[in-house]
């Protein structure tokens, strides 16, 4: 490297301290914008043609080595039993032997390529590859039956039965994969939806740039750029500009993006800070564009879209397989909570009925993931007449809105319990930020208007329980203290997350909820 290029080294991490997410929160209240700006109706029309739920490019081939894995292995397990002159060692035994075999054939198609896209768009050129590599984990397991003492004629019956019922397989669905991959990314079902921000000749760059890369799976559906029609024009490379960034915090939850790509130069810091103050409470990736700047950072700290450098500024939290991994915990341990309690979920419910008029359940509209409005079910604890579904007067201590069972279970969270069947049907999660009433406010000013970055915490799906509630932060909210710490909490779990972490929230709940002194 010459002398003139020296001075363009640049430390990542220097970079990335400057764009922490406790800096972003630390601006003053008056940077944040809680919901952005009012959408344009252009902006809408075009964002109601992405309000159906995608599948990300990870998930498909993830659940495509799955099938993979349960194919192969049922083309080995079947061998013994499909054809005579194969010794047969047991259930248990055999069933190893296949697992072996599949997940070796996994493995080396996964080396080999076998599972990008662009391999899995073009079949005649790769199916070689994806067919010499099972050739080679059927070789290995066949070895390994003939080194541990299996008779050699078996052994070899073995390998070819099991390689040609696995290639045939493969034949098949290797092209048959190929026409629904195209057929995906066509209907904007296989795709990482993407909008850029920041427009001008950087922006052109990019989509270009993009639009050249083979496997790339973004699709572009509008710019945002906060400068005018004549430093910034409104149409570029094909693609219109939508609005402002501050419109496009509506703009992203209504189509659902999944990334936003900042196409501006390292160099514009405290530009590239003022639009991650708005942006970064969206449940998306934010990625800044760096192939067009001088500076140059370690291979390492780069992510790639195809051949497109980017440095990651934030991440989507609970992701892909994290996510398939925690509605798993849910649906699991929602049907053992049912299991045992549906007895006095059944008690709670013939004493509400028994004790005031109205119904057992109180439906409340709240907020969901990504600021979607849910209706969260409750056992009823007030008198039906005085009831507040907008949740705008907080219950307090003595309150007279609640009935003589309802203090009971409000201390308790009993009331809660049917919050089980909101899990089961997928509005929460067991483990979670709380779901706040969308009209929810202390002291005449709503949640967003008290704590900076408030709506972060809908990153992630709300839960029954959360970090905030065994620690304390639960009943009522009379002060802004109150609401700015349950929120410091809960951004605490959803940049911790794991499901040790779920687990051991779930397992601390009802220690903790002996603590009454705050519930009313």
């Amino acid at each position: 490297m010459n002398q003139m290029e020296k001075p363009e080294q640049f430390d990542l991490g220097e970079l990335r301290k400057k764009f922490t997410q406790a800096e972003i929160r630390t601006a003053p209240a008056e940077e944040h914008a809680a919901e952005g700006g009012e959408l344009n109706e252009f902006a809408r029309r075009i964002a109601s043609q992405f309000s159906e739920k995608n599948n990300s490019p990870t998930m498909l081939i993830g659940q495509l080595r799955l099938m993979d894995f349960c194919f192969l292995l049922a083309a080995s397990l079947g061998v013994p039993y499909l054809f005579s002159g194969i010794d047969d060692y047991g259930i248990l035994v055999n069933l190893a032997i296949a697992a072996s075999a599949a997940a070796c054939g996994v493995v080396l198609i996964q080396l080999v390529d076998g599972y990008l896209v662009p391999t899995l768009r073009a079949p005649l050129r790769s199916l070689p590859r994806v067919l010499g590599a099972w050739a080679v984990a059927s070789a290995l397991v066949a070895l390994g039956l003939f080194l541990i003492g299996a008779p050699e004629f078996g052994f070899l019956k073995w390998f070819a039965y099991s390689f040609g019922t696995g290639a045939a397989f493969l034949l098949i669905e290797r092209p048959l994969l190929a026409f629904g991959f195209r057929r995906w990314a066509r209907n904007g079902i296989m795709e990482r939806r993407a909008v850029i921000v920041g427009g001008g000749q950087p922006a052109k760059d990019l989509i270009r740039t993009l639009e050249l890369q083979e496997d790339n799976d973004i699709r572009v559906c509008g710019i945002f750029d906060d400068r005018g029609d004549d430093r910034s024009p409104a149409m570029i490379a094909g693609y219109p500009k939508l609005g402002t960034a501050a419109e496009l915090v509506a703009f992203a939850r209504l189509a659902r993006i999944d990334m936003m790509i900042i196409a501006l130069p390292l160099t514009a810091e405290a530009r590239i800070l003022q639009l991650l103050r708005k942006l970064w409470v969206l449940p998306i990736d934010i990625r800044l564009a760096a192939h067009s700047n001088s500076l140059r950072f370690r291979p390492r700290s780069y992510s790639h879209i195809g051949a497109v450098p980017m440095l990651d500024i934030l991440d989507k939290p609970i992701r892909d397989w994290d996510s398939v991994a925690k509605r798993c915990f849910d649906i699991f341990f929602s049907l053992v909570a049912l299991a045992l309690l549906w007895p006095v979920m059944l008690g709670v419910a013939i004493a509400v009925k028994a004790t005031s008029k109205g119904p057992v359940f109180f439906v409340q509209k709240r907020h969901g993931f990504n600021n979607e409005v849910i209706r969260v079910m409750k056992f009823r604890s007030m008198y039906t007449e005085m009831s507040d579904p907008t949740a705008r007067n907080a219950v307090t201590k003595n309150d007279p809105r609640v009935t003589p069972v309802g203090r009971i279970i409000r201390k308790t969270s009993l009331d809660e319990l049917p919050q089980f069947f909101n899990v089961l049907r997928g509005d929460l999660s067991l483990v979670g930020p709380r779901p706040h009433a969308v009209m929810a406010q202390t002291h005449d000013r709503l949640y967003g208007d008290v704590v900076e970055g408030y709506f972060a915490r809908h990153r992630v799906k709300p839960g029954v329980t959360g970090w905030a509630q065994i620690n304390g932060w639960r009943g009522e909210i009379d002060n802004d203290e109150k609401i700015k710490f349950r929120t410091a909490y809960d951004l605490y779990y959803i940049e911790n997350w794991s499901l040790w972490f779920d687990l051991k929230i779930l397992f601390l709940t009802p220690i903790r909820l002996l603590n009454t002194e705050n519930a009313y």
